[in-house]
């Protein structure tokens, strides 16, 4: 094997043709097809976005103009979409964002991302479950039965409430799936996404014929600046596909595959908001539009209150699907960053038969658990913005740059109307996080301190580049691939 050529410090990297599996014991298995790796991406995709966000953006902020901030958010989104595509088929490789950081702008890019991931990723799945547990309660309310207030629904809101219990045990749930293996966690999740689609095109099949047009004027009662605002709120539904890339290694052809599902993904979930906005506001005038359960109160007003179970059910599968993701998203970072030696490589062994990390699973599923248990709906909602940003900007930046400085690397797939398309993505993750509150940036900064600490501290001197540098100062030759 030839020497790492790595470079010195903080900026050191590992070139592209040299990032490998890891060996035997820190190996991923290759069994998911397009069709898989694109439920995965519907799946992360398609939650509350349709069933909470586009009724409280049309009711407030948008009005009809709602589906034009979807299609706003889409573009943005797309714009990262075709960057971590480009890399996907360039690098298939555990890790995504992270990986793709560390090639191209070095270590301590590598390990900001990565670091911030898992923080974001665990979140979001705490906040999902959190969601769920609401619908659930809202089904039991509808058959007459109520579980004791302790074990359900957000703590703090009534007397003797110590854990919403019903959000923990499905962070728990979801990590016992993801443990069985990727192929029968992917069958699951396959079966599931279909599911949650057929129930999304019932109601707009169903909503279609009751829509009056009249209810689409004035379509932008807010102004288009209403539209633009609605954007920033709707963007945090139309991504997914940056936690499904984390995939890549467990792709039987991820080269090919993975650019495809990245964008199949993201196309079959933006026709479906569209249309779905398009029923919701041509159904009800957007004044009349429930922000909390806009499709459930829009077919009630119509004589259709028998759907609304449908649709809380359709909710429930939906955003169970983005925890499955997500999870799947942190876990394979982790792995990642362990593998590389940046963190230890206790956690980037993984199970004899089953060939997924197991223990980096149950620590994420109880770490999510605890979030999702303890924490207000808010309160932990606030800690997944702003990492999911600044994973898009560095993506973005690095296939800029990589493209540049390597325009001879066999590309599957290249990101178009280079190096403007990358560009619009930076700008507009950028221009969204400025509407971040004082309290996230609070937070992020806590946990940036805390991961350098754990870099200067640990990861700098024990990383595998921080090895080739010691052996290749010492003249000594690298050791042979792991089988």
């Amino acid at each position: 094997m030839a020497r790492i050529r790595a470079g010195q410090g903080i900026l050191r990297r590992k070139p592209i043709e040299q990032i490998e599996e890891g060996g035997a014991e820190e190996r991923l298995t290759r069994t998911l097809g397009l069709w898989q790796l694109t439920a995965i991406g519907v799946g992360g995709i398609i939650g509350a976005g349709i069933f909470t966000l586009a009724g409280a953006v049309a009711n407030g902020t948008a009005g009809p103009a709602v589906l034009v901030s979807f299609l706003i958010a889409g573009v943005a989104s797309a714009a990262a979409a075709f960057s971590y595509a480009e890399f996907a088929g360039l690098i298939p490789k555990a890790g995504s964002a992270y990986t793709y950081g560390y090639a191209v702008l070095g270590e301590l890019a590598g390990w900001f991302i990565g670091w911030d991931l898992l923080l974001e990723y665990t979140a979001i799945v705490a906040v999902v479950a959190i969601g769920i547990s609401g619908y659930f309660n809202f089904l039991l309310g509808e058959t007459g039965a109520q579980l004791p207030a302790w074990m359900l629904g957000a703590p703090g809101t009534g007397e003797g409430h110590q854990v919403d219990l019903f959000a923990a045990l499905l962070c728990l749930l979801i990590a016992y799936l993801l443990t069985l293996g990727i192929k029968n966690a992917a069958r699951f999740e396959t079966v599931v996404v279909v599911l949650k689609v057929l129930v999304v095109l019932l109601v707009i099949a169903v909503g279609f014929f009751h829509i009056d047009s009249a209810n689409y004027s004035p379509f932008f009662p807010y102004g288009v600046g209403g539209a633009f605002t609605g954007a920033a709120t709707v963007f945090f539904a139309v991504f997914g596909y940056d936690a499904m890339s984390t995939a890549a290694e467990e792709s039987k052809d991820a080269q090919r595959h993975m650019p495809k599902a990245i964008l199949y993904s993201l196309a079959i979930s933006m026709v479906l908001y569209v249309l779905a906005c398009l029923v919701l506001t041509g159904m009800q005038h957007y004044t009349e539009v429930d922000p909390e359960s806009g499709f459930s109160t829009a077919f009630k007003s119509v004589g259709l209150g028998a759907l609304a179970d449908v649709i809380a059910v359709g909710a429930i599968i939906g955003i169970l699907t983005v925890m499955f993701t997500f999870m799947l998203g942190v876990t394979r970072v982790w792995f990642s960053m362990s593998r590389d030696g940046l963190l230890p490589h206790w956690f980037a062994k993984t199970h004899p038969t089953r060939h997924v990390p197991v223990r980096v699973t149950w620590i994420v599923g109880v770490a999510s658990a605890l979030i999702a248990g303890f924490l207000p709906i808010g309160e932990a909602a606030e800690l997944t913005n702003i990492g999911i940003l600044l994973a898009f900007v560095v993506v973005c930046v690095a296939v800029i740059v990589l493209r540049y400085k390597r325009p001879d690397l066999p590309r599957t797939f290249r990101t178009p109307g280079m190096p403007f398309v990358p560009a619009i993505g930076v700008v507009f993750s950028i221009w969204l996080i400025t509407f971040l509150q004082w309290q996230t940036w609070a937070r992020f900064a806590v946990w940036f301190l805390l991961g350098l600490v754990i870099y200067f501290g640990y990861s700098y001197r024990r990383s595998e580049l921080a090895k080739a540098e010691a052996r290749a100062r010492a003249g000594i030759e690298e050791p042979p691939p792991a089988p």
